[in-house]
């Protein structure tokens, strides 16, 4: 079996405009904060070294993740939305089908007929609890400064489209799910009217489903016959939760 990486890396050097920083502790630091831990001297350690360690201060929407029900709204289908804790690990592990729009520019969003037509091009039909990804190899440029603005997004039709399909978890590897903030506000601001500012996922207000977001290596991929884990963190009442993606092939 061959695993892909499919997730981007939490670092300070990422183009993000969600704000996180990491203090990395050293061996020499780990050893005094042990000592305070377990009440020794830090020369009690070998060569006066402890264990190091990372102090993290970011949103659960950082790096590669997986967004919850209650990230889009506080209800769906009539009923409270599920956190990311309160979700059925299997639809964290499924086939993946990876869908290709590299030909679309950045802030082109995915229509319905688009889905359709790669798919009949890819010659696949899609089946309940499938993970679908979005292709745009936008994480190519992760440490661009418009990181957040280069990536193809999709429609809030098409989203509710792939939820009839039966899809529970649909990802990909732009910053964002809908088209680029920027785009969105720009619309906005020029005719001010409902269903342009993150209208793909208040999709989530209807159906039940999870985005993930930042995904990388796509191209590593065939459009299917492989398995993908996105498994997130178990943050207790959380909108979202990080995930190391990977992707199983059979060789």
């Amino acid at each position: 079996m061959k695993i892909v990486d499919l997730s981007v890396s939490i670092e300070e050097d990422l183009k993000d405009p969600l704000p996180f920083s990491i203090r990395y502790e050293t061996h020499e630091e780990g050893a005094d904060f042990g000592a305070k831990l377990v009440g020794v001297s830090p020369d009690d350690f070998p060569e006066r070294k402890g264990l190091a360690g990372e102090f993290l201060t970011l949103t659960s929407h950082a790096g590669t993740h997986v967004d919850a029900p209650w990230h889009y709204w506080p209800t769906v289908e009539g009923k409270p939305s599920r956190t990311i804790d309160e979700l059925p690990l299997e639809w964290f592990f499924s086939d993946g089908v990876v869908l290709d729009f590299t030909d679309k520019p950045p802030g082109y969003a995915v229509t319905v007929q688009d889905l359709k037509a790669e798919l009949k091009r890819i010659n696949y039909i899609l089946k309940p609890y499938d993970i679908v990804i979005i292709r745009c190899d936008a994480d190519k440029q992760r440490y661009n400064v418009k990181y957040s603005e280069i990536h193809v997004g999709v429609t809030a039709e098409a989203t509710l489209w792939l939820t009839g399909q039966g899809i529970k978890v649909m990802g990909t590897d732009g910053w964002g799910w809908d088209i680029p903030l920027a785009v969105q506000a720009a619309d906005y601001k020029k005719n001010p009217r409902d269903g342009v500012l993150w209208a793909a996922h208040y999709v989530g207000r209807e159906k039940e489903y999870c985005q993930i977001e930042k995904l990388a290596n796509l191209d590593q991929l065939p459009p299917y016959g492989f398995k993908v884990s996105v498994f997130p963190v178990k943050i207790k009442g959380a909108s979202g939760g990080w995930t190391r993606a990977v992707a199983m092939l059979n060789t």
